[in-house]
């Protein structure tokens, strides 16, 4: 016996729009082809697109890259084996394929034309501090609102492969398109807004980090001002009202003829601070905020007063695209912290369990404070402070990890961890009379890597009601520490 199944009558008229005519799939072998001047050796649709033979997965489009020192060839088999689709080659090979000339012109190519046939509002976040968070936070909010038709760069693939490759995952029927953008060197964020030419460029903040390729703060300013010169007509940049760059960055955003949206605690910033109340145990903070006569009131699940100043420019970047503020706020209560970037575990500990936060990934002197100050405010039984060396601030690097004795002291810090061979000056500067005079001497040990802080921390020994800040440049590996005392039983 058949039975016949009717739709409601209200799903029979569901609305449709230009965008149900969008194709499902990411692309299709005729696509690539047209755009990359290629020839595919047959029909075929891709849900993904990787340049990584480990990170490939079912359905995924492999580029074979060529560098100076490796050749994505010899990496073909390996992603068909682990369910690639198809590749893109610049020599015949057995499966699926798109065989063009030079495959980083391809890649690029690629990355072009899901630009040109997307009608997303997109947004790049840079800044020294603080603009993978904000990323994150600008996605759950834009994909919260228009119920999982966002885009973003995943992890950190910020740079000049890491940014056409999330370019290159844009999906036609995507509505936002969120790209973060990094740089080690002067030139190198210019090209990464040129890829994206975002809808709206924002600058979480500007620090010392890579000051050892940009000399000055002022170095660093400019630089980062360059995501501007990548802007839409008529588009938006968010900047930081509260950073001695401000004025920089206002001249910088002005001469692309963006409509700038300040953000910070300034009574002329845009975006303005009216009031914050973080909560007593360092969690979650309330926050009012003014843009332009709306004004918002939401809470920031992140802890820390930096956060608080990130939910601005959040803010002020949704508000730009015409996004729901309040589905913003929501994502912003609801957001947990990311593995390197502020994530806490409940770990084994005696008599009971500690708190681990992991800043792993990324340290500079800015952040260090930041996190530091965050330390201080949680509660705890004792404090210890896992730091690793902070990379990149050339002859600036002894005076900035000297200068962390204060923080550390500041924050009731009970054990300092201080791990590899560039914090030797604040070692030094922890064993003089000078540190004393701060207040209580810290207790602290040196080592010269994660092995040795791991059992430095071990022999310690970590109590229940502990809190254990662990953060350095992501160089020194303090991951393999987290990874420790997060799996342990």
């Amino acid at each position: 016996m058949s039975v016949a199944v009717l739709a409601h009558p209200r799903l029979r008229a569901w609305p449709t729009t230009q965008r149900d005519a969008l194709p499902l799939a990411l692309w299709t072998s005729a696509e690539i082809a047209r755009a990359t001047g290629g020839k595919a050796s047959g029909e075929f649709q891709c849900s993904g697109v990787e340049m990584d033979s480990r990170d490939v997965r079912p359905g995924d489009l492999f580029v074979a890259l060529k560098g100076e020192a490796m050749d994505g060839h010899r990496f073909v088999d390996k992603a068909f084996a682990a369910g690639a689709t198809a590749a893109i080659v610049d020599r015949p090979v057995d499966g699926p394929h798109v065989l063009v000339r030079d495959t980083t012109a391809a890649f690029h190519a690629l990355a072009a034309a899901a630009r040109a046939r997307s009608g997303a509002k997109r947004i790049a976040v840079t800044g020294s501090v603080g603009k993978t968070g904000v990323k994150e936070a600008i996605f759950a909010a834009l994909d919260r609102s228009s119920r999982g038709q966002a885009h973003r760069s995943v992890r950190s693939y910020n740079n000049h492969v890491g940014v056409p490759l999330s370019l290159a995952r844009l999906g036609a029927r995507a509505r936002y398109g969120v790209f973060e953008m990094g740089m080690n060197n002067p030139g190198e964020i210019a090209p990464l807004a040129e890829h994206v030419r975002p809808d709206v460029a924002v600058i979480t903040t500007i620090a010392p980090a890579h000051i050892e390729n940009l000399g000055t703060l002022e170095g660093i300013a400019d630089e980062k001002a360059q995501i501007f010169t990548g802007l839409k007509p008529g588009g938006a940049a968010v900047i930081p009202a509260d950073s001695p760059q401000f004025e920089r960055l206002r001249v910088h955003a002005e001469a692309a003829g963006a409509d700038i949206f300040s953000f910070g605690r300034t009574a002329d910033a845009r975006v303005r601070l009216l009031d914050a109340i973080p909560a007593a145990n360092g969690g979650a903070s309330l926050v009012t905020a003014q843009i332009d006569d709306v004004r918002l009131c939401y809470s920031v699940a992140e802890p820390g007063e930096h956060w608080i100043d990130n939910s601005l420019a959040v803010m002020a970047a949704v508000y730009a695209v015409g996004g729901d503020l309040g589905a913003a706020g929501v994502a912003l209560g609801e957001m947990g912290g990311l593995k390197g970037r502020g994530a806490r575990h409940a770990i084994a500990a005696a008599g009971g369990r500690a708190t681990l936060i992991d800043e792993s990934y990324n340290a500079n002197p800015a952040s260090m404070r930041a996190t530091l100050t965050q330390l201080g405010h949680t509660p705890a039984s004792r404090r210890i402070a896992v730091l690793g060396s902070m990379a990149e601030l050339g002859a600036f690097s002894s005076r900035f990890h000297e200068q962390l004795a204060e923080p550390i002291v500041d924050a009731r810090v009970d054990f300092a961890v201080l791990v590899g061979d560039a914090m030797e000056p604040l070692v030094r500067k922890m064993g003089t009379a000078g540190a004393k005079s701060l207040g209580n001497a810290t207790a602290f040990a040196h080592c010269a890597g994660p092995a040795e802080a791991i059992a430095m921390l071990e022999e310690f020994g970590l109590n229940a009601g502990d809190a254990i800040l662990v953060k350095g440049s992501n160089s020194v590996g303090l991951g393999r520490l987290v990874d420790h005392f997060v799996n342990r039983a």
